[in-house]
């Protein structure tokens, strides 16, 4: 199994296959359509307790998020200092404040910065939310960090765009390599992403950097004739990896 070395950790490697990738690339077009058409009005959830309203250009709940959100609510412990990087409409950062935690949700899309503020309000929960490149703007240390980056390297068109991906894998590269200096002793990791993104490359950057992955929750579906599967990993410095299943 190929891996990255901590040399080429500025630099995006493809670890698929041109054939993959080619794939990869379609259903990307495709689900960026498909967000655009159904993202171009405000539209409203209700999702694991909670209200969101999700406005153009922000990231929607999609079909798959449960597998985050679910592992989000098991994991956070009462008191907990949590970071939600990427926060979106705010969904796992309300999630943990409403478990106890003390929760900074960051996010480079000013849009969705302000959208998981009015959330937050929505749903009486008491949360920090800051517009943050990575750790740019985040200081101190937590006790868990919830990320769900963006699947694809490509370069994004839009805000929308952005949530789903980044070119050359810029802003995975820099959480892994500075993800060790945010996290507590004994901190956690919490990371969703799936194979309609680069897979082995992620868990490439997880292992280089420390962290040993454990599938928390999984989940497919078949699109275009393609089955994608999802994961929530539970990452912890020095832990054990565990089989894709």
């Amino acid at each position: 199994m190929e891996s990255v070395t901590m040399a080429e950790k500025s630099t995006y490697v493809p670890l698929v296959s041109p054939e993959h990738a080619e794939r990869i690339r379609r259903w990307h077009e495709n689900a960026y359509r498909a967000a655009r058409e159904e993202g171009a009005s405000e539209q409203t959830f209700s999702y694991l307790g909670l209200t969101l309203v999700v406005p153009p250009g922000v990231q929607p709940i999609t079909g798959m998020s449960h597998l985050l959100g679910e592992a989000v609510a098991a994991e956070v412990r009462q008191g907990d200092r949590v970071l939600d990087m990427g926060t979106g409409s705010g969904v796992n950062a309300l999630l943990a404040a409403s478990m106890g935690a003390e929760v900074l949700a960051v996010d480079v899309n000013p849009l969705a910065v302000e959208a998981a503020r009015r959330n937050a309000e929505r749903n009486g929960v008491s949360l920090e939310v800051r517009e943050s490149d990575v750790f740019g703007a985040v200081e101190g240390e937590f006790d868990l960090i919830v990320f769900d980056p963006p699947f694809r390297w490509f370069a994004p068109r839009d805000p929308l765009e952005s949530a789903t991906t980044d070119e050359g894998y810029r802003a995975m590269i820099a959480f892994f390599r500075d993800v060790r200096r945010h996290l507590a002793p004994g901190g956690r990791l919490l990371i969703f992403f799936g194979t309609s993104g680069d897979l082995e490359y992620l868990l490439s950057l997880a292992r280089e950097a420390g962290f040993g992955a454990e599938v928390v929750a999984h989940g497919d579906l078949v699109k275009d004739d393609w089955r994608v599967d999802y994961y929530t990993f539970l990452m912890r410095v020095g832990g054990a990896g565990g089989d894709l299943d």
